[in-house]
C-alpha cells in the first residue's frame, strides 16, 4: 500500500513539474512575450522592456530606464504588414525614464515598432534587429480568463499524469482520461471562445472558419483525447492512445500561445470604411 502511495505521488510531483515546465516555455516563447534587455550607447546603459499585447482601451505604453540625462529618444511605429509611413515621437523624460505611448488599435489590430536611443551623434535602436509587434485586444474579464487558464493547466496536468499511468501495466486509465478531456473542453471549447470573443470579438476562428493556431492546436488536443477514449471503451491497446494523446497534447500545449493568431487586416478595415462612407454619401 505505501509503495502503491509512493509511486503514485512521484507520478503527480513529475506530472506537476511537465506541467510547469511546459507551460513555462510556452509563455516565454510567445509572440506576446515583451523584449526585454540592456543596450550600451556610448559608456551609458538603457534598460527595456517593450511589451508585445495591450489589452482594454487606451494607448499601449512605451518607455526605456535611462538614467543619463544626455540619452534622448524616439519612438517610431506604424501599422503592422502595410505600406504606411513611419510615425516618430520624441519621448519625454519622466525622472529616469523616457516614456511615450502607441496609439490604441481596434481588437487584433497590431503595430510595429522600435524606439531610436540618441546620445550626441551616438544612435541606436531598440530591438536592434527587427522591430518589436504588438498586438491591441478588448479587455477579458477576470470571471472568464480565470476559469479558461484554470481548467487549460489543470487539463495538462491531467493529461501529463495520465500519460505516465499510462506507462504502467494493468493499471486503470479511463476515469484520468475521462476527466482529462473534460477539464480541456470546459477550459478549451466553453472559456475559451468567452476569451476569444472578449478579446478579438470572435468565439472560434480555428478550423472550419479560419487557421487560428490556438483554436485549431486545442482542437487537435481534443480529438486525440476522444480517440484515447474509445480505444479505452474498446479495450483496443488503450496504453498506446493515452501515451499517444499526452504526447500530441504536450507538443500542442508546447507551441507558443497566439502565435499565427487573430490578426487584423487594415486593407479590409479600410475597404469596408471606404464603403461605408459611400454608403452614406450616397444617403
Amino acid at each position: 500500500m505505501l509503495k502503491k502511495m509512493l509511486v503514485s505521488t512521484s507520478l503527480w510531483i513529475l506530472a506537476l513539474l511537465i506541467t510547469f515546465l511546459s507551460a513555462e516555455y510556452q509563455r516565454r516563447t510567445g509572440p506576446t512575450y515583451p523584449i526585454e534587455g540592456q543596450k550600451m550607447i556610448d559608456t551609458s546603459q538603457v534598460n527595456f522592456e517593450l511589451l508585445r499585447s495591450h489589452g482594454g482601451e487606451g494607448d499601449q505604453p512605451v518607455h526605456i530606464i535611462a538614467p543619463d540625462t544626455a540619452i534622448t529618444a524616439v519612438l517610431v511605429y506604424r501599422r503592422y504588414k502595410t505600406n504606411d509611413e513611419w510615425t516618430r515621437l520624441e519621448m519625454p523624460r519622466r525622472a529616469d525614464s523616457l516614456v511615450s505611448a502607441l496609439p490604441h488599435q481596434p481588437p487584433a489590430g497590431k503595430l510595429e515598432y522600435h524606439v531610436e536611443v540618441h546620445k550626441g551623434d551616438t544612435v541606436v535602436n531598440v530591438p536592434e534587429k527587427e522591430n518589436a509587434v504588438t498586438r491591441f485586444k478588448g479587455a477579458v474579464p477576470a470571471w472568464a480568463l480565470a476559469p479558461h487558464i484554470f481548467f487549460i493547466f489543470f487539463s495538462m496536468l491531467l493529461s501529463a499524469r495520465t500519460g505516465l499511468q499510462a506507462l504502467r501495466k494493468n493499471v486503470p486509465l479511463l476515469g484520468l482520461a475521462l476527466v482529462t478531456t473534460i477539464l480541456l473542453v470546459i477550459g478549451g471549447f466553453i472559456f475559451g471562445p468567452i476569451v476569444q470573443k472578449f478579446a478579438f470579438g470572435q468565439y472560434w476562428t480555428g478550423i472550419p472558419f479560419g487557421t487560428d493556431l490556438t483554436d485549431n492546436k486545442t482542437l487537435i488536443a481534443l480529438v486525440a483525447w476522444v480517440i484515447a477514449l474509445a480505444m479505452i471503451l474498446k479495450n483496443k491497446k488503450p496504453r498506446f492512445g493515452v501515451l499517444g494523446a499526452a504526447l500530441v497534447m504536450m507538443v500542442v500545449f508546447m507551441i507558443p500561445h497566439s502565435m499565427h493568431g487573430s490578426e487584423l487586416d487594415y486593407a479590409d478595415l479600410e475597404s469596408a470604411g471606404n464603403s461605408t462612407s459611400q454608403i452614406e454619401s450616397i444617403n
